[in-house]
């Protein structure tokens, strides 16, 4: 057995596969305290040696946990882990807390080329959990509130802050709040199509994996779909991708 952890900014997930296929799978809120969360995820999961991912690998390797860890960069843990879940992916896009990541793919799960944003909140999880707090709905409730608004809106601005502004004189000028709501996911979808033709995800042609935590969300995916010209490939639980893949790339290495 081999175990994959992924320390993410909002959340810590991890994958135990056997034969590729997986035997236990957990998940945790990262909190300000990631390595007791990590402890606890560790205490209920079978002893094996491990490949952290996430931002907070280094954290993993560094504390050792009493097991046998590795790391792998996020870039090759959500190749991997996307490439094993839908073995005709050309294309990965994983929006998580903080950063967002679009890579295409060769077979196998190997990178072609990547590009990463991991400079600001914009167009994240993060961004999206800020502009909810604004419009006072749930982060969890905010895509399906958006889908119900009707397009014409266009937001400008990917800075939170901006953003933030930028909805609020919208909403004093009267604009309908579910409206305003469905032009800000626009200009995250927007943001991220672009980010996957920049390294050479074709529209309509090349099938898209789309992972992480923002997944959830079901304006992002379908306003990606229109985007892009063809649905998303999204696992029930596509938060874990890069956790399985961590454990997948331990278990290639033997």
């Amino acid at each position: 057995m081999f175990a994959g952890i992924d320390i993410g900014s909002r959340s810590i997930e991890l994958v135990v596969v056997e034969n590729s296929r997986v035997v236990h799978a957990a998940r945790a809120a990262t909190t300000f305290d990631p390595v007791s969360q990590c402890h606890k995820l560790f205490d209920a999961a079978p002893a094996c040696p491990v490949v952290a991912t996430g931002y907070g690998r280094e954290l993993a390797a560094a504390n050792g946990f009493g097991r046998e860890i590795t790391s792998i960069t996020e870039i090759k843990a959500h190749a991997l882990g996307a490439a094993h879940r839908f073995p005709q992916a050309g294309g990965v896009l994983d929006i998580g807390g903080q950063d967002t990541k679009a890579i295409a793919l060769l077979p196998g799960g190997k990178v072609a080329k990547f590009e990463m944003n991991d400079r600001c909140a914009a167009g994240t999880g993060k961004f999206l959990e800020f502009l909810a707090n604004v419009f006072q709905i749930p982060v969890e409730e905010f895509g399906a509130y958006a889908l119900s608004g009707t397009p014409g809106i266009e937001v400008s601005s990917m800075c939170t802050v901006f953003a933030e502004t930028e909805a609020t004189s919208l909403m004093a000028k009267g604009r309908d709040p579910k409206d305003i709501a469905l032009g800000l996911h626009a200009s995250v979808v927007r943001r991220t199509a672009n980010m996957l033709r920049r390294v050479g995800v074709a529209d309509g042609i090349t099938p898209v994996v789309f992972s992480g935590g923002v997944a959830h969300n079901p304006c992002i995916v379908h306003l990606l779909g229109q985007a892009l010209g063809q649905p998303l490939l999204v696992a029930h639980d596509p938060d874990m991708t890069g956790a399985l893949g961590a454990a997948l790339w331990g278990e290639r290495r033997g």
